[in-house]
């Protein structure tokens, strides 16, 4: 969820790795399974999702 919350923000890979402390890699395999599950194609449709039901302002 935090990962998700932070692309709904805008923030690069390598901005959520140094804020939560994870290596680019491990951010790079959540996204993917973030999108696998959800069903969305890139991190556009996902920000887009996030900021739509407000979990980018939590």
């Amino acid at each position: 969820m935090a990962v998700t919350k932070l692309i709904g923000e805008g923030w690069t890979n390598k901005e959520i790795a140094e804020e939560l402390y994870l290596s680019i890699g491990t951010v790079k395999n959540y996204l993917t399974q973030i999108l696998q599950k959800t069903g969305f194609r890139d991190r556009t449709q996902l920000a887009i999702y996030a900021v739509k039901h407000h979990i980018a302002d939590d």
